[in-house]
């Protein structure tokens, strides 16, 4: 898989696990249905908080690491080719 795929990949899990943090924090917060169904309702809006996070945090912390690792080769590449 090539790096530009795979960094669209971890964009698009990024932006599945927020969605599915901010769909936790609604039915929580502001959708009656689930308030009415009481611990079950509050188990259903912390998976989607929990899903939301194992998406969302180690995909950055790991897209983070790419473009660091690509920012180092290309100074070392300027820095080959200024010598």
């Amino acid at each position: 898989m090539s790096d530009r795929k795979l960094i669209t990949l971890l964009k698009t899990c990024i932006a599945i696990g927020l969605c599915l943090i901010a769909m936790g924090i609604y039915l929580h917060n502001f959708n009656d249905a689930v308030e009415a169904m009481g611990v079950k309702g509050i188990i259903i809006s912390a998976v989607c908080v929990a899903f939301g996070m194992v998406l969302s945090l180690p995909t950055k912390m790991y897209l983070t690491f790419l473009l660091v690792r690509r920012e180092e080769e290309q100074k070392a590449e300027q820095k080959a080719n200024s010598q």
